[in-house]
């Protein structure tokens, strides 16, 4: 293998080494998004469904 492709390669490796640490330091920092509650939105109606 030349120098021309061990650089390539090297290099390649690198960046995507480097993006997949990026983003799961992301997935494991950001603050998890509030979602509504099922449960509660259903509250208003009156007549309830046995199932």
């Amino acid at each position: 293998m030349n120098s021309a492709a061990l650089i390539t390669m090297v290099l390649a490796q690198g960046i995507v080494i480097r993006l997949t640490l990026y983003f799961f330091y992301k997935v494991l920092t950001t603050p998890p998004v509030q979602e509504p509650d099922s449960f509660s939105d259903n509250d208003e109606e009156s007549i309830r469904k046995n199932d």
